[in-house]
């Protein structure tokens, strides 16, 4: 059977708007220095920089969204910022976005050209499906990226996981050391995430955006999927 990547009924419930655009890359190269990719990076810091001066980012409506769901799940903004938060708040404070491969880089880049969260794992290093669900108080503990030691989620919370464990903790705040994405990465699963007012439209266009540009600059065959209520799956194959 093949392996899908998966919303559950209970976060559905939740966030009945949510959309997801998921693109599936095979047979990639993400290798290399990030020179092709950093002028197109630089520009959507400086144009974040000059569209968001003086803008109460907590009130934006691709950030606001985030800021309720994450309380909703019990986690507070101020402390876990969604990821796209993270990322505009350094840039607006001066921060250059780090290289660290051409996937990584693509997605930041798209991150920041919609306002929306953007994150990816490496396939080869998933076990089974992967499900967008609610941590129950038997999630195995997780190292995350840039921590030292492993932790649980917290019951409640969205996480991802696959048959071996979360993949990304607070929907996505923080991602797992395990599926991270590297310069040995051939196969991955890249994931968009939209809540309203962020819609279907713009997830799916940035979504083909994201998959053009994998194909431009990693190479590698790239399918892309829409995952709603009404299509709750998508295929990881």
């Amino acid at each position: 059977m093949t392996a899908a990547l998966r919303v559950t009924d209970e976060v559905f419930a939740r966030f009945p708007d949510a959309v997801l655009g998921v693109a599936v890359a095979r047979g990639i190269d993400n290798t290399g220095d990030g020179a092709p990719l950093a002028g197109p990076l630089r520009r959507e810091e400086e144009r974040v920089r000059a569209a968001l001066a003086g803008v109460q980012i907590a009130e934006h409506p691709r950030i606001a969204p985030w800021r309720e769901a994450y309380r909703q799940f019990g986690a507070k903004p101020k402390d876990h910022p969604s990821s796209i938060e993270n990322l505009v708040r350094r840039v607006l404070k001066g921060w250059s976005v780090p290289h660290v491969n051409p996937l990584v880089d693509l997605y930041n880049t798209l991150s920041l050209r919609h306002l929306l969260p953007v994150g990816g794992e490496d396939l080869d290093q998933v076990r089974g499906d992967v499900l967008l669900a609610l941590a129950t108080d038997r999630e195995a503990p997780v190292r995350l990226l840039g921590e030292p030691e492993a932790r649980p989620p917290k019951p409640g919370e969205v996480i991802y996981k696959d048959d071996l464990g979360t993949l990304c903790r607070r929907w996505n705040w923080k991602e797992a050391e395990r599926t991270k994405l590297t310069a040995e990465t051939r196969n991955a699963v890249l994931v968009i995430e939209g809540l309203p007012p962020a819609g279907r439209d713009l997830v799916e266009r940035a979504a083909d955006e994201l998959a053009a540009l994998i194909r431009e600059h990693c190479g590698g065959e790239v399918q892309v999927a829409r995952i709603d209520r009404e299509h709750p799956s998508a295929p990881l194959a």
